[in-house]
């Protein structure tokens, strides 16, 4: 958990500006999206309390009026880096209203770990119910993503680019499965507060 070295609003500023949460473009079914980017959800450097405040005033009011989806890009996320933990996630998930988890319409989980999956299978279904569960769609390359989301309307960081490359090389993750999907290499990602695009994957 943070140990609260930034104060609380300059952890609600940094949450803006690494675009951890951020609507961009729409679904299939004409919903929007809502983009959360789990690497940068670190709890080395954000509180509980300033990922709430931020969903509270910037994001929850939002969803409360239409139906929405939600694309989660869990690439690179480690259980002993980066991962919020499942008392974060539970804290958040408690606080976020009615109207809007209601309108939650389905949950693009992109490049989950089986780790990942072996634990939403099991303490996911106990602590954010099976509702919730049963709206999860995981998604093992970018190239599946455009099936559920409308191509050219989302922005995908570089590093989930060059996972998404790794992945094409290794058959065995990826079922020998290929896509004919064209790229254009964009410029390289640095592991920066600001986060940087790449066109390969659109």
């Amino acid at each position: 958990m943070c140990h609260h070295i930034i104060s609380l609003s300059d952890q609600e500023q940094l949450v803006e500006k690494l675009e951890i949460f951020k609507f961009q473009g729409r679904d299939k079914n004409g919903h929007r999206v809502l983009r959360i980017v789990g690497k940068f959800l670190s709890a080395r450097f954000l509180s509980v309390d300033a990922l709430k405040n931020y969903l509270e005033e910037n994001i929850f009011p939002r969803l409360k009026k239409k139906p929405f989806s939600v694309l989660y890009l869990h690439t690179q996320v480690q259980k002993n880096e980066n991962f919020p933990g499942i008392s974060t996630l539970r804290s958040i998930y408690d606080v976020i209203p009615i109207d809007a988890r209601d309108n939650l319409q389905a949950i693009y989980f992109v490049h989950p770990s089986l780790q990942a999956k072996l634990f939403l299978a099991t303490f996911g279904r106990l602590h954010f119910g099976s509702r919730l569960y049963g709206k999860l769609r995981y998604i093992k390359r970018i190239d599946y993503l455009w099936d559920h989301i409308r191509r050219n309307e989302v922005k995908i960081p570089e590093f989930v680019c060059d996972h998404d490359e790794d992945l094409e090389g290794h058959q065995i993750l990826d079922c020998g499965l290929e896509s004919d999907h064209p790229r254009v290499c964009g410029a390289p990602f640095m592991d920066s507060p600001v986060t940087m695009y790449s066109t390969r994957c659109i």
